[in-house]
């Protein structure tokens, strides 16, 4: 036998007393304050709560308002008009003067009262009036409505059993809010690259200056390098330096164009420029692959042009040179290192494949080296019914390399996805036929017909609507199956499950207040969704954040397997257990 039932057998075993509410409970009076008032004098720290109509809840402080409109006692207080309901509080408020509230001398007899008028608010609900738009209650519903009045120790012990259940879904909830909390900073950080990568002058990383030897003081042969003004060095039997460094010719026809890398015993023509990296934070192997890519353009505008172009040394000093983290920086290095083996190691007699290789080289180099300088990748159109399945092959490559050495790259849709909104078709809801297929719209499912007109997985993403800006519902949302598509959302297929999941998460995650159009109806046309730029990490990497965030999505919003499942079923236990703990026979 449980503890309610011993009580129950001790002092009620025939039954119980029924009363009307108002014969047991003393009502207490709102107060007749505006909502002008109240916007007046809301406060987010104040010591009284106001309640006002619906939901509407406030705090004020204390003196602001008249100190007989004040319940310092625990009350239960009926919301009477738009939302029908009740509300257990036991700290200092007041209210409007359409509601009215209920306390007793005992504590308990009033969270009692509680639970008994939430257990009956249903029949409240359907007593109310103006159904339509603004149901209300008037006072005689609750006033004469008859309540069971176990003893007080009876009251007691089924407070403490709901008070529990009570608890134990607040404590739910709280998780789930925390959970939801959690993703949120996971999400963003997951979906985040690292930080922008710093520029620095070269004069703050290497030490800068010439030789001191003439061009006829080389050698055919000799036993060091001997670096002059062109593409092939000379010999010189003394050395002038022992260092890594790069060369570049300081005049000439070579300016911007002679590059060489050295390591160990060289001479030095006294017109060609060393750059010695001297910082630990600087590979010289990934100076030289970036001073090849990007020091043309640069020194093309601040070149002195004479009779014959030459490089002051204020241009190399002030040389802006983007410094990524080592590990990328070796990544990058070796990555070109490959490629320039690959050119190299080509024999004479396959000069069209040199040349090709050639260019590859350069167009690699060139692209993973603006990518360290800008964050930004030379792939701009996609477009592959005008590209050759060579150059899409080497646009699907260099976000392969992007990705190995920077650990991610910065992309948009059109490069990683492609577009179907030219295949999707509207119906109106009058030339719908209701079928099993589920028909989708900007925010998701808008009916169901009989037919489809894709078949697959896909991303949708709102291209119109006020849900763009205000954001209650996902803006992009997977489906799967046989569906039918209206034009009222983009329609995206990738390649992988992963890349199109985390570009799901991470359109979720973003404010694209920039890339919407229209004022009365917002718009997030094709043009600027493809505009839109997407950290994309590796596929291995996507997989990793996407099983995380897949983890912590069926947490927090999985009807049958997260929180949301656990506190429906807390909740229906409740109502389940309050409805057996509050049903009393009646005495005769």
């Amino acid at each position: 036998m449980t503890k309610l039932e011993k009580l129950i057998q001790e002092y009620c075993p025939d039954g119980v007393e029924f009363k009307p509410v108002k014969e047991v409970y003393q009502r207490l009076k709102g107060t007749p304050i505006t909502a002008a008032k109240m916007k007046e004098i809301e406060r987010a720290d104040g010591d009284v709560r106001i309640f006002a109509g619906g939901k509407t809840v406030i705090d004020a402080y204390e003196e602001d308002i008249p100190k007989a409109n004040i319940t310092r006692v625990p009350a239960v207080l009926v919301q009477s008009r738009g939302v029908i309901d009740a509300v257990y509080y036991e700290k200092p408020f007041t209210f409007k003067n359409e509601m009215w509230a209920y306390t007793h001398e005992n504590k308990t007899a009033v969270k009692f009262l509680y639970y008994v008028l939430k257990n009956n608010m249903e029949k409240f609900r359907e007593a109310a009036s103006g159904m339509g738009s603004l149901p209300q209650i008037s006072l005689k519903v609750t006033e004469n409505f008859e309540m069971p009045v176990p003893p007080l120790p009876v009251q007691a012990e089924i407070v403490r059993i709901l008070d529990n259940f009570t608890e134990l879904t607040a404590e739910l909830t709280a998780e789930l809010t925390a959970r939801k909390k959690q993703y949120e900073f996971y999400r963003d950080k997951l979906l985040s690259p690292a930080g922008e990568i710093p520029m620095v002058q070269l004069a703050d990383i290497a030490d800068i200056g010439t030789g001191s030897s003439n061009t006829n003081e080389g050698l055919n042969e000799g036993k060091y390098p001997f670096y002059v003004r062109s593409q092939e060095p000379l010999r010189k039997n003394e050395y002038e330096f022992d260092e890594t460094a790069i060369i570049t010719a300081g005049d000439g026809v070579g300016v911007g164009k002679v590059f060489h890398y050295v390591e160990g015993k060289y001479a030095l023509h006294q017109r060609a420029y060393r750059i010695h990296i001297n910082t630990p934070n600087v590979y010289p192997k990934y100076f030289f692959y970036y001073m090849k890519s990007a020091f043309l353009p640069y020194i093309e505008k601040t070149m002195f042009q004479g009779s014959v172009p030459s490089i002051r040394r204020p241009m190399l000093n002030t040389f802006p040179v983007p410094v990524p983290p080592l590990d990328v920086q070796k990544r990058l290095v070796n990555v070109l290192d490959n490629f320039d083996a690959i050119c190299s190691d080509l024999n004479i007699g396959l000069p069209a494949e040199i040349e090709a290789r050639q260019k590859q080289y350069e167009f690699y180099r060139d692209a993973l080296l603006t990518y360290a300088a800008t964050g930004k990748t030379i792939l701009t159109d996609r477009q592959t019914d005008r590209q050759t399945d060579r150059q899409t092959d080497e646009y699907s490559a260099l976000i392969r390399l992007c990705q190995y050495v920077f650990g991610y790259v910065s992309v948009t849709l059109n490069m990683i996805s492609e577009n179907h909104d030219n295949k999707r078709k509207p119906i109106t809801s009058g030339n719908r036929e209701a079928g099993e297929y589920p028909y989708y719209g900007a925010s998701g499912i808008v009916d169901y017909v009989n037919g489809y007109i894709f078949d697959g997985d896909f991303l949708l993403v709102s291209e119109d609507g006020n849900n763009l800006v205000a954001r209650s519902t996902p803006i992009a949302f997977s489906i799967s199956g046989k569906n039918w598509v209206n034009n009222h959302a983009h329609i995206l297929k990738f390649d992988s499950y992963a890349t199109r999941r985390y570009v799901e998460f991470y359109l979720n995650s973003i404010d694209l207040s920039q890339y919407i159009s229209g004022g009365a109806q917002p718009k997030l046309n094709q043009k600027n969704l493809n505009t839109i730029p997407i950290p994309l990490p590796s596929i291995k990497e996507q997989e990793r954040i996407v099983a995380i965030l897949d983890r912590f999505d069926t947490l927090c919003n999985d009807i049958s397997g997260g929180l949301p499942a656990e506190i429906e079923a807390r909740q229906k236990q409740y109502e389940y257990y309050r409805d057996k703990l509050l049903t009393f026979k009646k005495l005769p």
